[in-house]
């Protein structure tokens, strides 16, 4: 589920493979702009301009953030839904995030770290520390642990956001938003076609901070038809 560079530098094996990616990796704009702005991953500034664009976030909003580590995603809704009260004048948000790896505490957040989504117990965990057991929106920026075969991977990763629609049945506010990752493939229509069925609105985004060789898109569902 790791997002970013979690090997220190003198610890990989230089072969030439690996070499490209470090060097892309610290040429990396966006790697830069997350430490001169202290996000913990450059995924921060996908849900940035999403948000940006498209007004996901919102002041008072409760948000829960799939497969959260290493927080860069909470990072941002904290700020955007004012979860700190820090501006008085706006209602104050609620920002939980759950994932199968330990998590380092933020303030404004409330963590499940070590947490399987796919777990019957984890959605009763989630529904007692959201406010009213709901949320607005659900992001996921959840991947599978990797194979290195393409359509396998697609397919894992499918799978995971059908799981989180099925879990948004119970803890999503009408009209409210799910947004969530996933990587191209023959199964893409089928979440989609999922998506449209209980949300009145779904569209395709590729953040510019999305690497142009991924195959990796976000699924915008807003306006939930759920009761």
């Amino acid at each position: 589920m790791g997002r970013c560079l979690h090997t220190t530098v003198k610890f990989l094996r230089k072969t030439g493979t690996e070499q490209k990616w470090l060097e892309r990796h610290l040429k990396d704009p966006f790697v830069k702009a997350s430490k001169q702005q202290q996000y913990r991953c450059r995924s921060a500034f996908k849900l940035l301009e999403i948000d940006d664009k498209l007004c996901v976030l919102r002041p008072g909003f409760s948000v829960l953030d799939c497969g959260a580590a290493p927080g860069a995603w909470s990072q941002v809704a904290v700020e955007r839904v004012n979860a700190l009260g820090t501006d008085a004048a706006l209602p104050t948000g609620f920002v939980l995030g759950v994932d199968l790896l330990r998590i380092s505490p933020l303030e404004g957040a409330v963590f499940l770290t070590e947490t399987d989504m796919a777990e019957p117990s984890t959605l009763r965990a989630i529904q007692s520390l959201l406010p009213l057991g709901k949320a607005d929106v659900i992001l996921s920026d959840m991947a599978p642990n990797a194979t290195g075969i393409k359509e396998l991977d697609h397919q894992k990763l499918i799978r995971l956001c059908l799981g989180l629609l099925d879990i948004a049945q119970s803890i999503l506010k009408p009209k409210g938003t799910m947004l969530c990752k996933f990587w191209d493939g023959s199964e893409a229509r089928l979440l989609q076609n999922r998506l449209k069925e209980q949300f009145q609105d779904v569209r395709t985004i590729k953040p510019q901070a999305s690497r142009k060789d991924s195959a990796e898109s976000y699924y915008l569902a807003r306006l939930y038809r759920g009761k």
